[in-house]
Parts: C-alpha cells; sequence; structure tokens
C-alpha cells in the first residue's frame, strides 16, 4: 500500500500527534517533524541516519514567524527575506530560547525559511508550529525531488509522503549567514549568488565545513549515488579511460554521441541551467538504477545555477 497522499488534514493530524511527514518543496521533499516536539526531531535524526551535529532547517508559514523564533534580523537579511520569500533562500540568524538546541546543534543560530510551495504554505499555515524539515533521503543519499523517490526510500519507516508532484526548483535552498551583518553564503542552492548579489552587494562563499558546520549542505560528500560517480570538464577523455566499464552519462546538453555508452541523461538541450536544475536529481536516481560501472557527469558552465549543480555534483563524487 502507497504511503503517498494528497491529503493535508492527514498530514496536520500526524504532525500533531508528533509523527513525521515527507513534504513537498519548491527545491526538494523534506523529512518534516513538530520543531517543538523532542520525539519528532530525534525520529527525523533516527530515520534519515543524520548526525546530530548537523543543523536542521526550520520551516515556516510566513515571515511573522521571525519575531517568534529570532532575536535579531540584520538589515541585509530583512532584504534577503523581503525579496525572495516564500522561496529557497534559507536565513541563518541568532536564535530564541524557544527553539531547541537539538535543531540547531547547539549552535546560537537557527536555519529558517518559508518555502514557496502551495501545498506546504497551506499545511504550514494550519499547524501552530513550525516545521524541522531536511531533505527526505538517507543521510548522504541523492535529494528526492518526487513523492516516489521518498517513498522508496521510508515506506517501512514514515506514514505518509504528501504528494505535491515533481519539486520545480530541484536543488535545495541557497543557505545565508552573518557575520557582523554581512551575508555568506553556507551553500550554494536553487537561488542563485548573481541574483543574492543584485540585493546586497558582493557576498562571501564559505560552503565547507566538516566538523560542526554552521548549516545543512556543508559536508564534503554528500548528494551521492551509490553508484561511483566522476565530475569532468573533458568528457571524451573520462569516457575513454573507463571503456571497458558500463557508462552512465550526465550531460548538459546533446553533444556527444559514443557506442561505448551504456545510458545517457541529457539535463538540457536547450542549455537552460533551470531546466538543468530541476532535472538533476531525478536524473542521477535514474542513472543509479541502471547496473552501471560508472556514472560520468559533466561540469556545468561556472555561473549562475550551474555553480550550485557543480557543488552537488563535487559533493556526489567525493568518496
Amino acid at each position: 500500500m502507497s504511503i503517498i497522499s494528497k491529503d493535508i488534514s492527514k498530514a496536520v493530524k500526524l504532525l500533531n500527534n508528533e509523527e513525521l511527514v515527507a513534504i513537498p518543496t519548491e527545491t526538494v521533499y523534506g523529512l518534516a517533524g513538530n520543531i517543538f516536539s523532542e520525539k519528532a526531531v530525534n525520529a527525523i535524526f533516527t530515520t534519515k541516519g543524520r548526525p546530530s551535529f548537523n543543523p536542521l532547517i526550520v520551516h515556516v508559514g510566513s515571515k511573522d514567524w521571525l519575531k517568534e523564533i529570532v532575536t535579531t534580523i540584520p538589515p541585509k537579511a530583512k532584504l534577503l527575506a523581503d525579496a525572495f520569500w516564500p522561496g529557497p533562500v534559507t536565513l541563518v540568524l541568532p536564535k530564541k530560547d524557544i527553539i531547541p538546541n537539538s535543531i540547531t546543534a547547539g549552535k546560537p543560530t537557527v536555519a529558517v525559511r518559508v518555502p514557496n510551495h502551495p501545498v506546504t504554505l497551506e499545511l504550514l499555515n494550519k499547524l501552530d508550529f513550525p516545521l524541522a524539515a531536511p531533505s527526505a533521503n538517507p543521510f548522504g543519499s541523492i535529494s528526492p525531488t518526487l513523492p516516489e523517490h521518498v517513498e522508496n526510500y521510508f515506506k517501512k519507516t514514515i506514514k505518509m509522503v504528501l504528494d505535491g508532484g515533481p519539486c520545480k526548483s530541484g536543488i535545495e535552498s541557497t543557505i545565508i549567514g552573518f557575520e557582523e551583518g554581512e551575508p555568506i553564503i553556507y551553500r550554494l542552492g536553487s537561488t542563485p549568488l548573481e541574483a543574492i548579489e543584485t540585493i546586497v552587494g558582493s557576498v562571501i562563499i564559505k560552503n565547507k565545513k566538516e566538523s560542526s558546520p554552521d548549516a545543512p549542505g556543508m559536508l564534503e560528500r554528500h548528494y551521492a549515488p551509490k553508484t561511483k560517480t566522476i565530475l569532468t570538464d573533458n568528457l571524451v577523455k573520462s569516457i575513454k579511460e573507463h571503456r571497458n566499464k558500463r557508462i552512465g552519462l550526465l550531460i548538459f546538453n546533446d553533444i556527444l554521441n559514443d557506442s561505448g555508452i551504456d545510458y545517457k541523461i541529457v539535463l538540457s538541450e536547450t542549455n537552460n541551467l533551470d531546466e538543468a536544475a530541476s532535472k538533476l536529481y531525478s536524473a542521477l536516481h535514474l542513472l543509479d538504477k541502471q547496473d552501471l560501472d560508472i556514472i560520468i557527469a559533466e561540469q556545468l558552465p561556472d555561473y549562475g545555477l550551474g555553480k550550485s549543480i557543480n557543488d552537488r555534483l563535487l559533493r556526489a563524487t567525493k568518496i
């Protein structure tokens, strides 16, 4: 029996009973629970196999929640919230004591965003509490952008996936912290660096930290298929090096035909980075099912969402 359902009232009931529900967002599906329930928060970490030192993102239904959960909002944080919420920008801000330390991995800051998905916004506005919702996948695995991805991961461990269809953006939110009031990108994501900089000026990127990370998504290996994956800027050379293997190819546009390729997925035949981002994780899920020896992923142009996609592919290839 499928755990996928469009019944928001059922999701409300489960979340009020301290259960977990996978929820759709514009980025990826999240594994959601009541931030004020120790039972639910512990279940998120246990179900995912996520280390407790890795903080969670708090999802709220509107900007009005900020005054309830953070102590201060730097002027540039307000500019970003006004510009991008609801949407794929997460802000890391000083937390109020009401936010449990388990959510923030003991840090004095909390990561928060307003997701831009009508189903989840409706859900959040029917609840009296925000939702902690990391990606709904086992820790380190490929993030889910379809309800079926989540069901394949967790059909025996959670009771419901709230069906919101395919995720539009396809990669996680951009996470921005603040040091002395100035924005720092902790994770590249669905809102490109260039868009951030049009609002607040030049931004520093500090997106890798293995111990005590400041935000989710900073660990070196993440978002990874089970199949060995490499990232290359020279497809012909990489294919030649692995000629005797079953090769899956993940490429930006369809410019390469090679009889040595067993399976090929093109992210965007029109060189559209938004389309490529929306297809990235679904393509990796599909390639991971093809009994391949290796996935060769093409490095995308290093600007806009290409920079964020390259970040995900690089983390997927770390051994």
